[in-house]
């Protein structure tokens, strides 16, 4: 496993993390969501994310739950707030985040997190006093940074540009050889003002391993079959997308890269991007998906990549 620093921050974390989302304390039975993790740390990855809205605590508990009794510094704990908690609590007002930040430290059993992460953009609060609540956590100890995510380049930089404020060390955008928007706006962005990118669903939650052949049901054991896991998945299994990620098949073959490999692989050729979030339900997907650490894809391997999917894009 490498490590890259995330942002400006001194946190070091693997090119590899390990997610929660549709997945531990909800999609996944406990033992196998436990042997996931281990095997995580195995592998050298030292970087787990959730957020409070996954399974409504039930993540961040599982989590607590798991990682309760390793050294705290030996990894890297990040969370969320935003999403809705129950009718009321929703938002990033300064009451809810320190409200929902003391409920994650309960459930994750730490004294803190390590990055807390506002899970969207607040359009009903002042952005002063979203930042300024952060700044608050992150003074009182409960908190050592703050990052965002699938913030617009305009509203990380109109927080950049509050005086007083702590400042944002890192982005959590989609980004996928299938999804490529951060690539116009927000990475340059982060790359001039020293922001880490954690990119999340690199994989298109699966498809990008090409276990989706078009046309045929998804396999029974897959995320696309899972009623809690599956819902989200939209137009990534659309034929036309299928038959194209069908084709990245000899490529992979060509780099000895498996499918999933050869995608995380893609989204970590880029300096800005600091780890790539997996969210894997067995442990030998953990393993295989660590093995893109360290992965140089050579310029043919990328054009090629291109020439495959640009008619889906």
């Amino acid at each position: 496993m490498e490590y890259r620093r995330l942002g400006s921050s001194d946190l070091t974390v693997s090119e590899i993390s390990l997610g929660s989302w549709l997945t531990y304390g909800v999609g996944v039975e406990a033992d196998a969501a436990r042997a996931c993790v281990e095997r995580a740390i195995d592998v050298g990855i030292n970087f787990f994310d959730t957020a409070n809205a996954y399974g409504r605590g039930a993540a961040e508990e599982f989590l607590g739950a798991t990682l309760d009794g390793l050294e705290r510094d030996s990894y890297v704990l990040a969370t969320k707030v935003y999403f809705p908690m129950s009718r009321t609590d929703k938002g990033l007002s300064a009451e809810q985040i320190h409200k929902q930040l003391e409920a994650s430290l309960r459930r994750l059993r730490t004294d803190y997190v390590d990055l807390y992460q506002a899970h969207r953009y607040d359009r009903n609060t002042p952005l002063e006093e979203t930042m300024q609540a952060f700044t608050d956590v992150v003074r009182e100890g409960k908190a050592r940074y703050i990052g965002i995510s699938e913030w617009a380049a305009g509203q990380i930089r109109s927080a950049l540009d509050l005086p007083d404020v702590v400042r944002i060390v890192s982005s959590q955008p989609q980004y996928s050889m299938l999804w490529r928007k951060p690539e116009k706006h927000v990475f340059p962005l982060c790359q001039s003002e020293e922001i880490g990118n954690i990119v999340w669903s690199p994989l298109a939650q699966g498809v990008l391993t090409g276990k989706y052949p078009p046309g045929s049901p998804p396999p029974a054991d897959s995320r696309a079959a899972s009623e809690s896991m599956g819902q989200m998945m939209g137009r990534w299994r659309d034929d036309d997308v299928l038959d194209a990620v069908q084709k990245l098949k000899p490529i992979a073959d060509g780099a000895n890269l498996t499918m999933a490999q050869l995608a995380l692989a893609w989204v970590l050729r880029k300096p800005v991007v600091s780890s790539a979030i997996i969210g894997a339900t067995k442990p030998e997907q953990v393993e295989d998906n660590a093995a893109a650490s360290g992965v140089k894809l050579s310029d043919d391997v990328l054009q090629a990549i291109d020439d495959v999917l640009t008619a889906v894009l």
